[in-house]
Formats: structure tokens, sequence, C-alpha cells
């Protein structure tokens, strides 16, 4: 019994012996094949790291305080800014002929009233119909139901005399009669020179829009330009920029300008701008007055307190009211309104030469009996001229 024990104990250890021999022989055919040995490759440059990644800093040489130069505080340090440039001052153009040489800019659009009389006059056979068509021309040029009345029955009569009718004849019959109707007699002077002291004193007032405030800096150069030293006051108060236009135009000729808060007191700039021109010596002071609409009384009313308080210094000598010749008829309800606030002396029509209804001289001067002294004929600074009827209507109806 002994030897069967053993004989199998040796049997189980042959066996386990045999099998890890053939376990370890098959792990080594399982085995991978060694890799390949890794290129050389250099290493890019090392990015700086921040935070736990950041690198010992390495001993530098540093300069002590005793080394270093430093400043003995005796003075600040100064930087100098280079001179801000004033404006250069323009040089306006004589106004002498002025509208004589813009003629060729207002018949542009213009001489639609004129050419279109002429042609109705030039006509064979001048029965009512023809007549009634001229009276229709006149009054679409806004020239007003009575002087277009009186017209046509001049130019009647003058015609039926004469008889025969040239071409040339009629146009000198009709711009006598228009030069006439425009009034050749009337002061068209703007008065700026009183005889017994200095600043003249010149109020600009108008509805919003007319372009009153680019008439008031236009007139300081046509003044300028004869000669004049002139001091702008900015009592437009009310209308954003207001002042700083008026002041650009200012600037561009020379002229100091009078300005106050946004806001303020209208009659109180213009109170000052009068001292100022005074002090300084002035010859001519412009004051701008804010925008008003003819239907609000109040308003209206402020503008105969701006008029009273500058008549504290001396009377104002010009009160000249700026109309838009586009609105016509409309214009000439603003005008009636404004003359019973502030006395209206002369007549500014802007942007007439965007329009062919150049009647309004006529109209807008019967409806006030104060004569246009000025007339704007585009956008230019220098495109303001003193008003000439004779070469307005020359303008009217062409050469």
């Amino acid at each position: 019994m002994e030897i069967v024990i053993l004989a199998v104990v040796i049997a189980v250890v042959v066996l386990g012996a045999l099998g890890g021999l053939i376990v370890g022989s098959r792990r080594k055919k399982q085995l991978p094949p060694p890799p390949p040995a890794a290129p050389d490759i250099t290493a890019p440059p090392a990015e700086p790291h921040v935070g736990d990644e950041a690198e010992t800093p390495r001993e530098e040489p540093r300069r002590t305080i005793e080394e270093v130069d430093l400043p003995d505080g005796s003075a600040p340090v100064v930087v100098e800014e280079p001179p801000a440039e004033a404006p250069a001052i323009e040089i306006p153009e004589p106004t002498a002929g002025r509208l004589v040489r813009l003629r060729t800019r207002l018949s542009r659009s213009q001489n639609a009233l004129g050419k279109g009389l002429l042609t109705l006059l030039s006509r064979e056979h001048l029965d009512e119909d023809t007549w009634e068509e001229i009276e229709d021309t006149l009054l679409t040029a806004d020239v007003g139901v009575q002087p277009t009345q009186e017209l046509v029955e001049r130019l009647r009569e003058r015609v039926k005399v004469l008889g025969t009718r040239t071409p040339e004849e009629l146009r000198t019959l009709l711009r006598e009669e228009l030069v006439t109707l425009v009034g050749r007699d009337m002061d068209r002077a703007v008065k700026t020179e009183p005889e017994d002291r200095k600043p003249g004193i010149v109020m600009v007032v108008g509805v919003n829009g007319t372009g009153k405030t680019t008439t008031t800096g236009k007139l300081a150069r046509v003044l300028v330009a004869d000669g004049q030293s002139v001091v702008l006051g900015a009592a437009d108060t009310f209308r954003a920029a207001a002042a700083d236009q008026l002041q650009t135009w200012g600037e561009r000729v020379g002229a100091h300008t009078v300005r106050g808060p946004e806001g303020g007191d209208p009659a109180s700039v213009a109170f000052d701008a009068v001292k100022e021109g005074k002090e300084m010596g002035a010859n001519v002071v412009l004051i701008d007055t804010a925008g008003r609409l003819h239907t609000k009384t109040g308003l209206m009313d402020e503008l105969g307190k701006v008029k009273r308080v500058v008549e504290k210094h001396a009377p104002v000598d010009e009160v000249l009211l700026v109309l838009d010749a586009t609105t016509g008829q409309n214009g000439l309800v603003q005008a009636r309104v404004f003359a019973e606030v502030v006395n209206i002396t002369g007549i500014v029509l802007t942007k007439l030469d965007g329009t062919a209804k150049g009647g309004i001289v006529v109209a807008v001067q019967r409806e006030l009996g104060v004569p246009v002294k000025l007339i704007g004929l585009g956008e230019g600074a220098d495109d303001l001229a003193p008003f000439e009827p004779e070469a307005f209507v020359d303008a009217l109806i062409g050469e």
C-alpha cells in the first residue's frame, strides 16, 4: 500500500513539472518583438510656465538704487504740446456788383417768369384770353393780386400805344414795367453806421428753417468785406448748436462771438453782445435771435423783450426779417406778424435760386411797406447779395 501511494505522489510531481515547462514555452513564443529604437529628435524650446509649473527664477545681476540715476525732483517734467493752429481768416468777396456776378445763377431758375411773359406778349393777337394768361403767370410767380392787376393794365396801355411789337421793344417794355413794380427808388442800404455812435445794431429775426443763422453769418462776411468790424450775438439759445454754428461763421472772418448757456435768456446774451461791441469799438453788432413760430404769441412777446433790452444800450438800427422765398404767400403771413412785434425795417429773401417765384419780392414789399435789402442765391459763403432791382429784373427776363 505504501508503494502505491508513493507512486501516485511521484506521478503527480512529474505531471506538474511537465505542465510548467509547456506553459513557459508558450509564453516565450507569445512575447512581442522589442520596439524599434526612437529617433533622436531635438526637443523644441520650452515655453514659459506659470503657477506650479513655473521654473525657479535664475539669478541675474541687478543694479542697486545707488547705481540708478534718478531725477532730482527740483522741477516737474513738462511735456510740451504743439500749439493749436488758429483758423485761417478768410477774405470775403467784395459786395460791389455781387448780384451782377450772381445773375447767371439767379436767371437759371427765375427767367421762366420773364420768358413766359415775353412769349405771351409776342403773340400776333393779344386778346382777352392772352391777357388772362399773363395775369395767371404773374400770380403763379407770387407777385400778388394788386400788383398783378396794376402791371397788366400798364402793359395793355403801352402795347396798344406802341402798335408794333418787335422782340426787343417788348423786352424793353417789360423790363421798364417790372423795375417800376419792384421799386427802384426804395432805400435798400443796410443801416449799420449811425452817425452819432458806435456800434450799429442789427437784429435778425425769422421763423425756424428759413436760414436765419446762416444769413447772419453771411451778413457778417458782407460787412467785413466792406471794411467793418463785427461782433456776433448768439441769442438763439434754444436751438442746439446754433451758437456753435454762428461762432464758426465768425471765426472764418475774424468776428468775435458773444454766447451764453444753452437754454439761457436770449435777451441777456443780446445785451452782453452790444455791451462788448461798445467796449471793443466794433462798427456793427449782429444779433441772431431764436427762430419763432409766428403763431406762438408767447415766443413773439419774448422777441419783443429782446429788442427792448437791447435798446437800453442804444436804438436798434435794423431789424431784418429772413423769409424763405419758396414759402410764397405763407411768408407774407409770417412777415405780417413779425412786423407787428418788432417793427421790421428790411427783408432778406433766402433760397431765391431754387424757385421760379421771384414775384415774392414785389408781394412782400407791398405787404410790409419795407424794401427787400438782401437776397440769398445759394449755399456758398458769399452767395448773399445786396438787392439791386435792375440786376434782378435782368435775371428774370434774361438777355
